[in-house]
């Protein structure tokens, strides 16, 4: 496979309470603040699960695009997939795939060995979609949205260790998968309950149909528990659980597997 889930990115109406809870919860810390996302009208925190990423922004000037995703889809909620892959040539052949679809680039850039590019939502369907390759090519190490490697430090392994899978959700599953597919040159499966994925280095990219009521968007992420029992003590005490299997933080359902 040529793609990592490397972070995932959350949006939230105020940042500091969303990483009060990822702190409670997970017992994970911000290892990072971008101060770039200013640019956007944010800021942000990075929080490691392993060598895997969550990420949290929240608007601090009216009028931007967060703050209008927040108000649309009624809440805090799941914003970006940020996959990183192993080469310029990985990144490139993706990006023509997309563009031949009509697929249209939001943003994107070089920050010292990162290149990024963001695919726009409202072509990909699901969420942003953001693919990046790294000239270090380090899947488990050096990632320059976490300040390099300074966020080795923050790593916590006690009650989660990675993340395991990402779930879309759309009205019309298979087709969402085929176009997120497509972009990726990846074949789409079905998983024991008949929902689409598509197979990453590090898990899944999963599709289901909304049952939320907030319609398509980024809807859930499964997380490796090493101690359920202490995470769903620490969720109860926050009013966060829903079930021995899942809690939900910051809009967004973690599946714990």
């Amino acid at each position: 496979m040529s793609f990592t889930i490397r972070q995932i990115c959350l949006v939230a109406d105020k940042l500091q309470p969303v990483i009060e809870d990822f702190s409670h919860v997970l017992e994970i810390e911000n290892c990072y603040s971008d101060p770039q996302v200013d640019f956007f009208g944010l800021e942000n925190g990075l929080l490691p699960i392993g060598t895997d990423f969550i990420e949290i922004v929240a608007p601090i000037r009216d009028n931007t695009p967060a703050g209008r995703y927040i108000e649309r889809r009624g809440g805090n909620g799941g914003y970006m997939v940020l996959l990183q892959t192993d080469s310029e040539e990985i990144q490139a052949s993706s990006l023509t795939r997309a563009k031949k679809m009509g697929i249209r680039v939001a943003f994107g850039g070089t920050f010292e060995t990162y290149h990024f590019t963001q695919l726009h939502p409202a072509d990909t369907g699901g969420s942003f979609l953001q693919i990046d390759w790294d000239s270090q090519n380090e899947h488990n190490g050096y990632w320059y949205n976490a300040g390099g490697n300074r966020w080795k430090e923050y790593v916590n392994r006690d009650l989660v260790s990675a993340i395991a899978a990402v779930e879309l959700q759309a009205e019309e599953p298979a087709l969402l998968a085929q176009r997120w597919g497509e972009i990726l040159d990846i074949p789409v499966t079905s998983n024991k309950h008949g929902n689409p994925e598509l197979a990453l280095n590090n898990g899944v990219i999963r599709v289901v149909t909304p049952e939320d009521g907030r319609g398509e968007g980024l809807g859930a992420v499964d997380l490796e528990v090493e101690n359920r029992q202490k995470l769903l003590a620490s969720a109860q005490a926050r009013g966060l659980k829903v079930s021995d299997s899942q809690v939900i933080i910051c809009g967004v359902r973690f599946n714990l597997v």
